[in-house]
Protein backbone atom coordinates (compact mmCIF):
# COMPACT_ATOMS: atom_id res chain seq x y z
CA UNK A 1 0.00 0.00 0.00
CA UNK A 2 1.28 3.60 -1.02
CA UNK A 3 0.92 5.90 1.95
CA UNK A 4 -0.84 8.48 0.24
CA UNK A 5 -3.49 5.65 -1.14
CA UNK A 6 -3.97 4.96 2.63
CA UNK A 7 -4.19 8.19 4.29
CA UNK A 8 -7.00 8.85 1.43
CA UNK A 9 -9.20 5.75 2.73
CA UNK A 10 -8.58 6.35 5.88
CA UNK A 11 -9.79 10.13 5.38
CA UNK A 12 -12.36 9.26 3.07
CA UNK A 13 -13.88 6.27 5.94
CA UNK A 14 -13.21 9.64 8.58
CA UNK A 15 -15.31 11.85 6.50
CA UNK A 16 -18.27 9.62 6.20
CA UNK A 17 -18.48 8.68 9.74
CA UNK A 18 -18.55 12.34 10.42
CA UNK A 19 -21.15 12.50 8.30
CA UNK A 20 -23.08 9.83 9.81
CA UNK A 21 -22.26 11.30 13.68
CA UNK A 22 -23.79 14.44 12.10
CA UNK A 23 -26.93 13.38 10.45
CA UNK A 24 -27.86 11.23 14.00
CA UNK A 25 -27.81 14.49 16.01
CA UNK A 26 -29.20 16.63 12.95
CA UNK A 27 -32.24 13.74 12.87
CA UNK A 28 -32.52 13.51 16.46
CA UNK A 29 -32.91 17.05 17.26
CA UNK A 30 -35.78 17.11 14.28
CA UNK A 31 -37.61 14.53 16.55
CA UNK A 32 -36.92 12.30 13.48
CA UNK A 33 -36.14 9.15 16.33
CA UNK A 34 -36.18 6.45 13.60
CA UNK A 35 -34.54 7.89 10.89
CA UNK A 36 -31.99 9.08 13.39
CA UNK A 37 -31.38 5.08 15.29
CA UNK A 38 -31.00 4.18 11.36
CA UNK A 39 -28.55 6.49 11.00
CA UNK A 40 -26.90 5.50 14.38
CA UNK A 41 -26.36 2.41 12.72
CA UNK A 42 -25.16 2.73 9.96
CA UNK A 43 -22.70 5.13 12.06
CA UNK A 44 -21.87 2.00 13.69
CA UNK A 45 -21.18 0.04 10.76
CA UNK A 46 -19.41 2.52 9.65
CA UNK A 47 -17.09 2.68 12.43
CA UNK A 48 -16.93 -1.07 13.38
CA UNK A 49 -15.57 -1.11 9.52
CA UNK A 50 -12.74 1.44 10.23
CA UNK A 51 -11.77 -0.62 13.10
CA UNK A 52 -11.54 -3.68 11.07
CA UNK A 53 -9.87 -1.94 8.63
CA UNK A 54 -7.08 -0.31 10.50
CA UNK A 55 -6.86 -3.47 12.51
CA UNK A 56 -6.23 -5.65 9.44
CA UNK A 57 -3.82 -3.25 8.12
CA UNK A 58 -1.50 -2.89 11.25
CA UNK A 59 -1.86 -7.24 11.32
CA UNK A 60 -0.73 -7.20 8.08
CA UNK A 61 2.32 -5.20 8.58
CA UNK A 62 3.54 -6.36 11.48
CA UNK A 63 3.23 -10.04 10.38
CA UNK A 64 5.15 -9.26 7.76
CA UNK A 65 7.63 -6.92 9.27
CA UNK A 66 7.77 -9.66 11.84
CA UNK A 67 9.10 -12.50 9.14
CA UNK A 68 11.34 -10.03 7.87
CA UNK A 69 12.87 -10.21 11.27
CA UNK A 70 13.15 -13.50 11.76
CA UNK A 71 14.60 -14.10 8.48
CA UNK A 72 11.25 -16.17 7.24
CA UNK A 73 11.35 -15.60 3.78
CA UNK A 74 9.21 -18.24 2.98
CA UNK A 75 5.65 -16.55 2.72
CA UNK A 76 4.54 -16.07 -0.69
CA UNK A 77 2.65 -13.05 -1.48
CA UNK A 78 2.18 -13.21 -4.99
CA UNK A 79 -1.65 -13.96 -4.42
CA UNK A 80 -1.73 -10.01 -2.92
CA UNK A 81 0.18 -8.45 -5.63
CA UNK A 82 -3.00 -7.11 -7.06
CA UNK A 83 -3.24 -5.12 -3.92
CA UNK A 84 -1.93 -1.65 -4.71
CA UNK A 85 -2.21 -0.60 -1.04
CA UNK A 86 0.41 -3.02 0.30
CA UNK A 87 3.01 -2.40 -3.00
CA UNK A 88 5.41 -0.83 -1.32
CA UNK A 89 5.54 -3.47 1.50
CA UNK A 90 5.89 -6.33 -0.92
CA UNK A 91 8.52 -4.50 -2.98
CA UNK A 92 10.62 -3.99 0.44
CA UNK A 93 10.01 -8.00 1.21
CA UNK A 94 11.04 -9.05 -1.81
CA UNK A 95 14.28 -7.88 -2.22
CA UNK A 96 15.35 -8.29 1.00
CA UNK A 97 14.18 -12.05 0.42
CA UNK A 98 16.47 -11.99 -2.77
CA UNK A 99 19.05 -10.21 -0.57
CA UNK A 100 18.88 -13.33 1.83
CA UNK A 101 18.89 -16.02 -1.16
CA UNK A 102 22.00 -14.22 -2.61
CA UNK A 103 23.84 -14.16 1.16
CA UNK A 104 22.79 -18.06 1.76
CA UNK A 105 24.26 -18.72 -2.05
CA UNK A 106 27.22 -17.00 -1.44
CA UNK A 107 28.07 -18.83 2.54
CA UNK A 108 27.04 -22.43 0.51
CA UNK A 109 30.15 -21.25 -2.02
CA UNK A 110 32.38 -19.50 0.49
CA UNK A 111 31.87 -22.46 3.11
CA UNK A 112 33.03 -24.78 0.22
CA UNK A 113 35.81 -22.94 -0.91
CA UNK A 114 36.73 -23.47 2.48
CA UNK A 115 36.13 -26.55 2.79
CA UNK A 116 37.95 -27.68 -0.15
CA UNK A 117 41.28 -25.85 0.74
CA UNK A 118 44.14 -27.80 2.15
CA UNK A 119 44.77 -25.79 4.86
CA UNK A 120 43.69 -26.17 8.43
CA UNK A 121 41.16 -22.76 9.07
CA UNK A 122 39.40 -21.58 12.52
CA UNK A 123 37.74 -19.01 13.04
CA UNK A 124 37.03 -17.43 16.48
CA UNK A 125 33.90 -14.80 17.58
CA UNK A 126 34.72 -13.30 21.10
CA UNK A 127 31.71 -13.47 23.06
CA UNK A 128 31.32 -12.23 26.57
CA UNK A 129 34.33 -13.82 28.31
CA UNK A 130 35.54 -16.19 26.16
CA UNK A 131 36.00 -17.12 22.54
CA UNK A 132 33.97 -18.98 20.55
CA UNK A 133 34.42 -21.29 17.90
CA UNK A 134 32.30 -19.27 15.08
CA UNK A 135 33.78 -21.50 11.91
CA UNK A 136 36.04 -24.86 11.57
CA UNK A 137 36.68 -26.05 8.25
CA UNK A 138 36.80 -29.90 7.25
CA UNK A 139 40.89 -29.90 6.71
CA UNK A 140 41.04 -28.60 10.15
CA UNK A 141 38.52 -31.19 11.56
CA UNK A 142 39.59 -33.76 9.76
CA UNK A 143 43.06 -33.38 9.66
CA UNK A 144 43.64 -32.58 13.44
CA UNK A 145 40.56 -35.38 14.17
CA UNK A 146 38.61 -32.67 16.22
CA UNK A 147 34.67 -32.47 16.61
CA UNK A 148 33.45 -29.61 15.65
CA UNK A 149 33.52 -27.98 18.99
CA UNK A 150 31.96 -24.46 19.62
CA UNK A 151 33.77 -23.36 22.19
CA UNK A 152 37.28 -22.55 22.79
CA UNK A 153 38.34 -24.61 26.12
CA UNK A 154 36.81 -27.12 24.28
CA UNK A 155 38.93 -26.97 21.74
CA UNK A 156 42.50 -27.13 24.37
CA UNK A 157 41.58 -30.58 25.48
CA UNK A 158 42.31 -31.63 21.88
CA UNK A 159 45.20 -29.32 20.31
CA UNK A 160 47.01 -28.35 23.37
CA UNK A 161 50.27 -27.07 21.73
CA UNK A 162 48.01 -24.73 19.40
CA UNK A 163 46.01 -23.60 22.21
CA UNK A 164 49.10 -22.95 24.44
CA UNK A 165 51.35 -21.07 21.87
CA UNK A 166 47.82 -18.32 21.05
CA UNK A 167 46.85 -17.97 24.28
CA UNK A 168 51.15 -17.42 25.65
CA UNK A 169 50.59 -14.61 22.94
CA UNK A 170 47.44 -13.58 24.16
CA UNK A 171 45.96 -13.97 20.93
CA UNK A 172 47.74 -11.54 18.91
CA UNK A 173 48.84 -11.79 15.71
CA UNK A 174 51.16 -14.68 15.36
CA UNK A 175 53.53 -16.41 12.76
CA UNK A 176 56.26 -19.50 13.48
CA UNK A 177 55.84 -22.86 13.50
CA UNK A 178 54.85 -25.96 15.47
CA UNK A 179 55.07 -29.65 15.86
CA UNK A 180 51.33 -31.23 16.42
CA UNK A 181 50.88 -35.41 17.25
CA UNK A 182 47.34 -36.53 16.18
CA UNK A 183 46.49 -39.56 17.98
CA UNK A 184 49.14 -42.37 17.02
CA UNK A 185 51.21 -40.64 13.93
CA UNK A 186 53.90 -38.92 13.29
CA UNK A 187 54.62 -35.41 14.90
CA UNK A 188 54.06 -33.25 12.05
CA UNK A 189 55.51 -29.31 11.69
CA UNK A 190 53.10 -26.61 10.56
CA UNK A 191 53.29 -23.33 9.90
CA UNK A 192 50.81 -21.22 12.59
CA UNK A 193 49.41 -18.00 11.10
CA UNK A 194 46.69 -15.64 12.69
CA UNK A 195 45.31 -12.47 12.35
CA UNK A 196 43.00 -10.49 14.47
CA UNK A 197 39.81 -8.29 12.57
CA UNK A 198 36.98 -6.45 13.56
CA UNK A 199 33.87 -6.31 12.03
CA UNK A 200 30.24 -4.45 13.88
CA UNK A 201 31.70 -3.75 16.67
CA UNK A 202 32.85 -8.12 17.35
CA UNK A 203 36.09 -9.04 16.96
CA UNK A 204 37.46 -12.23 15.37
CA UNK A 205 40.59 -14.27 15.55
CA UNK A 206 41.45 -16.38 12.23
CA UNK A 207 44.07 -19.47 12.79
CA UNK A 208 45.66 -20.81 9.53
CA UNK A 209 47.64 -23.64 9.94
CA UNK A 210 49.73 -25.16 6.96
CA UNK A 211 51.70 -28.56 6.70
CA UNK A 212 55.44 -27.98 6.00
CA UNK A 213 55.31 -31.13 4.76
CA UNK A 214 52.46 -30.88 2.15
CA UNK A 215 53.77 -27.65 0.95
CA UNK A 216 57.54 -29.38 0.25
CA UNK A 217 55.52 -32.50 -1.18
CA UNK A 218 53.66 -30.24 -3.48
CA UNK A 219 56.18 -28.22 -4.85
CA UNK A 220 58.11 -31.24 -5.40
CA UNK A 221 55.22 -32.74 -7.89
CA UNK A 222 55.09 -29.33 -9.66
CA UNK A 223 58.97 -29.44 -10.23
CA UNK A 224 59.02 -33.11 -11.36
CA UNK A 225 56.03 -32.10 -13.66
CA UNK A 226 57.59 -29.34 -15.17
CA UNK A 227 61.01 -30.99 -15.44
CA UNK A 228 59.61 -34.19 -16.74
CA UNK A 229 57.16 -31.93 -19.36
CA UNK A 230 60.67 -30.23 -20.54
CA UNK A 231 62.72 -33.75 -21.15
CA UNK A 232 59.79 -35.34 -22.59
CA UNK A 233 59.94 -31.95 -25.21
CA UNK A 234 63.30 -32.07 -25.81
CA UNK A 235 63.39 -36.00 -25.73
CA UNK A 236 60.54 -35.97 -28.72
CA UNK A 237 62.29 -33.15 -30.79
CA UNK A 238 64.91 -35.63 -31.57
CA UNK A 239 63.42 -39.95 -31.44
CA UNK A 240 60.58 -38.36 -33.76
CA UNK A 241 62.82 -37.09 -36.72
CA UNK A 242 65.14 -40.22 -35.98
CA UNK A 243 62.54 -42.98 -35.77
CA UNK A 244 61.01 -41.49 -39.34
CA UNK A 245 64.43 -40.92 -40.65
CA UNK A 246 65.08 -44.83 -39.62
CA UNK A 247 61.72 -45.77 -41.24
CA UNK A 248 62.70 -43.84 -44.31
CA UNK A 249 66.18 -45.60 -44.75
CA UNK A 250 64.86 -49.17 -44.10
CA UNK A 251 62.65 -48.81 -46.85
CA UNK A 252 65.29 -47.89 -49.36
CA UNK A 253 67.49 -50.53 -48.29
CA UNK A 254 64.84 -52.77 -49.04
CA UNK A 255 65.48 -51.86 -52.70
CA UNK A 256 67.38 -54.52 -55.50
CA UNK A 257 69.28 -50.95 -56.67
CA UNK A 258 69.97 -47.56 -55.08
CA UNK A 259 69.44 -44.72 -57.29
CA UNK A 260 71.58 -41.31 -57.43
CA UNK A 261 68.57 -39.52 -55.68
CA UNK A 262 68.32 -42.66 -53.46
CA UNK A 263 71.66 -42.33 -52.29
CA UNK A 264 71.58 -38.29 -52.07
CA UNK A 265 68.49 -38.90 -49.56
CA UNK A 266 70.45 -41.55 -47.34
CA UNK A 267 73.45 -39.74 -47.34
CA UNK A 268 71.32 -36.43 -45.55
CA UNK A 269 69.09 -38.53 -43.06
CA UNK A 270 72.08 -40.48 -41.91
CA UNK A 271 73.90 -36.62 -41.59
CA UNK A 272 70.32 -35.54 -39.63
CA UNK A 273 70.55 -38.41 -37.18
CA UNK A 274 74.09 -37.79 -36.40
CA UNK A 275 73.05 -34.08 -35.88
CA UNK A 276 69.78 -35.69 -34.10
CA UNK A 277 71.84 -37.51 -31.81
CA UNK A 278 74.65 -34.98 -31.28
CA UNK A 279 71.86 -32.76 -29.62
CA UNK A 280 70.78 -36.04 -27.58
CA UNK A 281 74.21 -36.43 -26.56
CA UNK A 282 74.91 -32.77 -25.64
CA UNK A 283 71.24 -32.91 -23.70
CA UNK A 284 72.69 -36.08 -21.70
CA UNK A 285 75.94 -35.05 -20.55
CA UNK A 286 73.87 -31.29 -19.87
CA UNK A 287 71.38 -33.06 -17.28
CA UNK A 288 74.73 -35.06 -16.13
CA UNK A 289 76.58 -31.78 -15.30
CA UNK A 290 73.60 -30.81 -12.99
CA UNK A 291 73.00 -34.48 -11.43
CA UNK A 292 76.66 -34.60 -10.79
CA UNK A 293 77.88 -31.48 -9.68
CA UNK A 294 81.44 -31.75 -7.61
CA UNK A 295 81.37 -30.39 -3.87
CA UNK A 296 82.74 -27.06 -4.52
CA UNK A 297 86.96 -27.19 -3.80
CA UNK A 298 87.03 -23.76 -1.54
CA UNK A 299 89.83 -21.67 -1.66
CA UNK A 300 90.68 -17.89 -0.14
CA UNK A 301 89.50 -15.51 -3.42
CA UNK A 302 89.23 -12.10 -3.96
CA UNK A 303 86.10 -10.94 -5.83
CA UNK A 304 87.21 -8.13 -7.72
CA UNK A 305 89.98 -10.21 -9.37
CA UNK A 306 88.10 -13.34 -10.02
CA UNK A 307 85.11 -10.62 -11.40
CA UNK A 308 87.94 -9.10 -13.58
CA UNK A 309 89.28 -12.24 -15.21
CA UNK A 310 85.83 -13.24 -16.26
CA UNK A 311 85.33 -9.66 -17.81
CA UNK A 312 88.48 -10.02 -19.85
CA UNK A 313 87.63 -13.82 -21.30
CA UNK A 314 84.04 -12.26 -22.46
CA UNK A 315 85.87 -8.92 -23.22
CA UNK A 316 85.65 -9.60 -27.27
CA UNK A 317 81.73 -10.87 -26.85
CA UNK A 318 81.28 -7.76 -25.36
CA UNK A 319 82.95 -5.78 -28.16
CA UNK A 320 81.43 -7.51 -30.90
CA UNK A 321 78.28 -6.57 -29.61
CA UNK A 322 79.03 -2.99 -28.36
CA UNK A 323 77.74 -3.48 -24.99
CA UNK A 324 79.06 -1.01 -22.46
CA UNK A 325 80.19 -3.02 -18.97
CA UNK A 326 80.47 -0.68 -15.60
CA UNK A 327 82.05 -2.46 -13.00
CA UNK A 328 81.65 -0.96 -9.81
CA UNK A 329 83.92 -3.38 -7.58
CA UNK A 330 87.05 -1.91 -6.60
CA UNK A 331 87.14 -3.18 -3.02
CA UNK A 332 89.35 -6.35 -2.11
CA UNK A 333 86.92 -8.70 -0.90
CA UNK A 334 88.02 -12.29 0.01
CA UNK A 335 85.61 -15.15 0.73
CA UNK A 336 86.02 -18.93 0.14
CA UNK A 337 84.82 -20.10 -3.30
CA UNK A 338 85.87 -22.78 -6.01
CA UNK A 339 87.29 -20.13 -8.66
CA UNK A 340 86.34 -22.45 -11.52
CA UNK A 341 82.61 -22.86 -10.30
CA UNK A 342 81.88 -18.82 -9.23
CA UNK A 343 83.98 -17.88 -12.89
CA UNK A 344 81.45 -20.39 -14.46
CA UNK A 345 78.29 -18.30 -12.90
CA UNK A 346 79.43 -14.98 -14.08
CA UNK A 347 79.87 -16.27 -17.64
CA UNK A 348 76.69 -17.51 -17.22
CA UNK A 349 74.89 -14.63 -16.20
CA UNK A 350 76.90 -12.31 -18.53
CA UNK A 351 75.85 -14.28 -21.28
CA UNK A 352 72.30 -14.09 -20.70
CA UNK A 353 72.80 -10.23 -20.12
CA UNK A 354 74.57 -10.58 -24.11
CA UNK A 355 71.70 -12.38 -24.87
CA UNK A 356 69.00 -10.02 -23.44
CA UNK A 357 70.98 -6.93 -24.92
CA UNK A 358 70.73 -8.28 -28.58
CA UNK A 359 68.01 -6.19 -29.59
CA UNK A 360 68.40 -3.09 -27.65
CA UNK A 361 69.69 -0.04 -28.62
CA UNK A 362 71.19 1.01 -25.21
CA UNK A 363 73.56 -1.99 -24.23
CA UNK A 364 74.87 -1.46 -21.08
CA UNK A 365 75.71 -4.18 -18.02
CA UNK A 366 76.32 -2.84 -14.71
CA UNK A 367 78.05 -4.96 -11.52
CA UNK A 368 77.81 -3.76 -8.19
CA UNK A 369 78.37 -5.05 -4.71
CA UNK A 370 77.64 -4.37 -0.80
CA UNK A 371 78.41 -6.12 2.08
CA UNK A 372 75.61 -6.88 4.94
CA UNK A 373 75.78 -8.53 8.12
CA UNK A 374 79.21 -10.27 6.89
CA UNK A 375 77.30 -11.59 3.68
CA UNK A 376 78.48 -10.42 0.45
CA UNK A 377 75.70 -9.22 -2.46
CA UNK A 378 77.24 -9.47 -6.02
CA UNK A 379 74.83 -7.75 -8.67
CA UNK A 380 74.50 -8.02 -12.44
CA UNK A 381 71.86 -6.33 -14.31
CA UNK A 382 71.64 -4.91 -17.62
CA UNK A 383 69.65 -2.64 -19.87
CA UNK A 384 67.53 -5.31 -21.54
CA UNK A 385 63.60 -6.23 -21.17
CA UNK A 386 63.74 -7.78 -18.25
CA UNK A 387 61.80 -11.14 -17.55
CA UNK A 388 58.27 -11.42 -18.60
CA UNK A 389 55.84 -12.74 -16.12
CA UNK A 390 55.09 -15.44 -17.83
CA UNK A 391 58.00 -16.97 -17.47
CA UNK A 392 59.42 -16.24 -14.08
CA UNK A 393 59.09 -18.85 -12.19
CA UNK A 394 60.34 -21.18 -15.09
CA UNK A 395 63.59 -19.37 -14.93
CA UNK A 396 65.50 -21.58 -12.40
CA UNK A 397 64.00 -24.96 -14.34
CA UNK A 398 66.14 -27.41 -15.89
CA UNK A 399 66.31 -26.89 -19.65
CA UNK A 400 64.10 -24.22 -19.78
CA UNK A 401 65.15 -21.39 -22.03
CA UNK A 402 63.74 -19.00 -24.28
CA UNK A 403 66.89 -19.25 -26.74
CA UNK A 404 66.97 -21.07 -29.82
CA UNK A 405 70.42 -21.77 -29.30
CA UNK A 406 70.32 -22.35 -25.31
CA UNK A 407 70.42 -25.39 -23.53
CA UNK A 408 68.42 -24.02 -20.70
CA UNK A 409 70.91 -25.38 -17.90
CA UNK A 410 72.89 -22.01 -17.36
CA UNK A 411 70.66 -20.82 -14.56
CA UNK A 412 69.81 -23.70 -12.99
CA UNK A 413 73.60 -24.65 -12.70
CA UNK A 414 74.60 -21.24 -11.21
CA UNK A 415 71.80 -21.69 -8.62
CA UNK A 416 72.84 -25.10 -7.62
CA UNK A 417 76.79 -23.67 -7.44
CA UNK A 418 75.60 -21.08 -5.49
CA UNK A 419 73.60 -23.12 -3.00
CA UNK A 420 76.57 -25.61 -2.62
CA UNK A 421 78.71 -22.59 -1.39
CA UNK A 422 76.37 -21.60 1.12
CA UNK A 423 74.69 -18.47 -0.72
CA UNK A 424 71.63 -18.16 -3.10
CA UNK A 425 70.93 -16.79 -6.19
CA UNK A 426 67.92 -14.58 -7.09
CA UNK A 427 66.50 -11.82 -9.54
CA UNK A 428 64.73 -8.81 -8.91
CA UNK A 429 62.49 -6.87 -11.55
CA UNK A 430 63.17 -3.28 -11.38
CA UNK A 431 61.00 -1.17 -14.13
CA UNK A 432 61.10 -3.69 -16.54
CA UNK A 433 64.83 -4.40 -15.94
CA UNK A 434 66.05 -7.99 -13.84
CA UNK A 435 68.91 -7.86 -11.73
CA UNK A 436 70.50 -11.01 -10.77
CA UNK A 437 72.25 -11.17 -7.25
CA UNK A 438 74.26 -13.33 -6.00
CA UNK A 439 74.44 -13.40 -1.95
CA UNK A 440 78.06 -15.25 -0.26
CA UNK A 441 79.09 -15.29 3.16
CA UNK A 442 82.21 -13.00 3.33
CA UNK A 443 85.49 -14.41 5.32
Amino acid sequence: MTSLKLYKLLFFRLLLILFGAAAVFLFYSNGMLYTAIFCFILFTMLFTELFSFIKSTFQFYDKTISAILNNDFTADFSSHSSLENYKSLFTLYNRLKEKQHENASKEIVYSSILNNIETGILILKKGNEDWDIFLMNEYFSTHFAVPKVSKWRYLKNHLPALCTIIEDRHFGEVKTSLQIRVEQQDTQTFILQTSKTKTYEQDYYIILLDSIQKVVEKKEKEAWVNLMKVISHELMNSITPIRSLTQNLNELMQQETLSKEDLEDIKQSVGTIIHRSDHLQHFVESYRKLAMLPSPDKQHTELKSLLENTLLLLQPLFKKENITVINTIDSNRWFYADKQQLEQVFINLLTNSIYALKEKDLKSITITSETKNNRIFISISDTGNGIEKEIQDKIFLPFFTTRKDGAGIGLTLSKNIIEAHGGYLSYQIEEERTKFVICLLEQ
